[in-house]
């Protein structure tokens, strides 16, 4: 940026500071300029501006950070990275200071815990619907669960399926549950997600769900791209295992649902 564009930014501020690095310095505004082209590239301008300003805005960063993070971007950062990647965690990955990369991850922290409670508040006013609206409803269609006997074949020689889904029933406490999952976690990227379903947790406990996520590191992005979902039990529990010959089983019990069928899926596999 020139010493000219400087002074401007420090007179005029965030507006002045966008304007310098958009407009050339020594664009013609004199009596022989296009008026109607000159005015059409002043409004394309300010609209970047405005757009620029309002999402710089929204990750907490000022417009040199903003900058900064466009800049790697356009570099090899943005050749190796997926588009999803934060602005923050772009700029915490190339920080330049211990502190710059300490305060960019908790700003990061921050905004995922502010998330998390977010989904869980949209969760619980899911649940509440449900029960709501549909009251003698049945929360799993127990003509889609196939018979233990029937699918074992099939699920002990599992190869992923991209719209496949996972039903994972767990504990609160539950070591072995933990394992299991985080061996299933490590194959997430083959299969379309996991349904948790914590059958120790009750209509109100919901922070009980939030602090067991928390501490096994589950990613809420995980959970706000429908990769996860954390669920009460709310008697799916019974109703999958008395149809699928599971009752009495150790945790975690674990159904694999394909095209609208759902099957049993061994432990033993993870």
């Amino acid at each position: 940026m020139t010493a000219e564009c400087r002074v401007r930014s420090s007179r005029i501020g965030i507006l002045g500071f966008w304007l310098c690095i958009t407009l050339p310095v020594n664009a013609d505004t004199g009596p022989g300029s296009d008026t109607s082209e000159l005015q059409a590239v002043e409004q394309s301008t300010t609209q970047q501006i405005e757009s620029r300003t309002s999402r710089a805005e929204q990750w907490g960063l000022d417009p040199t950070e903003w900058l900064r993070y466009e800049s790697l971007m356009q570099g090899v950062r943005g050749s190796v990275s997926p588009a999803t990647l934060s602005p923050l965690e772009v700029l915490g990955i190339h920080a330049r200071t211990a502190d710059e990369r300490r305060r960019y991850a908790e700003q990061w922290a921050v905004m995922m815990r502010d998330d998390a409670e977010r989904i869980l508040a949209f969760q619980r006013a899911y649940d509440d619907a449900q029960q709501r609206l549909f009251p003698n409803g049945l929360l799993i269609d127990a003509s889609a669960l196939a018979s233990a006997a029937t699918n074992q074949t099939a699920t002990e020689k599992l190869t992923w399926q991209p719209d496949d889904r996972v039903l994972f029933f767990t504990e609160t406490q539950c070591p072995r549950c933990d394992a299991v999952l985080e061996r299933l976690v490590s194959q997430i990227k083959q299969f379309a997600g996991i349904d948790l379903y914590l059958i120790d947790v009750s209509v109100g406990e919901e922070s009980r769900i939030r602090d067991w996520a928390a501490a096994r590191q589950i990613d809420p992005q995980w959970v706000s791209d429908h990769r996860m979902t954390l669920n009460i039990d709310a008697g799916a529990f019974d109703q999958v295992t008395g149809h699928t010959g599971q009752q009495g089983q150790d945790l975690p019990v674990l159904i694999l649902r394909r095209e609208g069928q759902l099957a049993p899926l061994p432990v033993s596999r993870f």
